[in-house]
């Protein structure tokens, strides 16, 4: 399959780029700033990506960062901010690729998993059930037996590590970019995956 991965610079995404190419598929890999531009901040950007990259069986989009914020004092236009690119941004590029894939193809978000309240994370906690939500009724709605579905990690162990903290916290990104792989190859539709991991946020 030709699959696009958006995103692919990034710690999760080089390794579902990696794990996709090792099982035998044409990936191509974006990112804001390499040779494939993609900017979920900027639809423009977007709409351009699939001018050039064509004939694709799937989308896998891995470039999906929300911020921490203090709930009473973050202004109405970072919370806005912090939406529009892991939530609308996602949500426009899913309906970008909808009008654009193969026939039977796919398109993977990526969200976020908390086992408990995290301080200062309501906006991502907003942002991760308003994917799970959208993938839910928007696989309802996809055309030509397009499947669209959510991985929703937890903690990754190479991310803990790069903050300084305990990686055995984290699930390693080669199990979580099984998760993508299996999404991507499989039938599941409209679903929400969470790899599987040691303690997930």
């Amino acid at each position: 399959m030709k699959v696009l991965v958006i995103g692919a610079t990034g710690t999760i995404g080089n390794a579902v780029a990696d794990a996709l190419a090792a099982a035998s598929h044409d990936v191509v890999r974006a990112s804001r700033g390499g040779p494939v531009t993609a900017d979920l901040d900027d639809p423009a950007t977007l709409d351009a990506l699939f001018d050039e990259v064509t004939d694709l069986d799937a989308v896998v989009c891995c470039a999906a960062s929300g911020p921490l914020v203090e709930l009473a004092t973050v202004t109405d236009d970072a919370f806005a901010a912090g939406l529009r690119a892991k939530l609308l941004g996602q949500t426009a590029l899913a309906r970008r690729a909808a009008r654009h894939l193969r026939d039977g193809g796919s398109i993977t978000l990526t969200g976020g998993t908390f086992s408990a309240p995290l301080t200062g994370g309501s906006l991502g906690a907003l942002i991760n059930a308003g994917l799970e939500g959208f993938v839910r009724n928007a696989a309802a709605e996809l055309p030509r037996g397009l499947r669209i579905n959510v991985v929703s990690p937890g903690w990754v162990r190479e991310t803990l590590e790069h903050l300084g903290a305990d990686g055995a916290d984290g699930t390693p990104a080669s199990e979580v970019a099984r998760a993508y792989v299996e999404v991507v190859e499989g039938t599941a539709q409209g679903r929400t995956i969470r790899p599987a991991g040691p303690r997930p946020r």
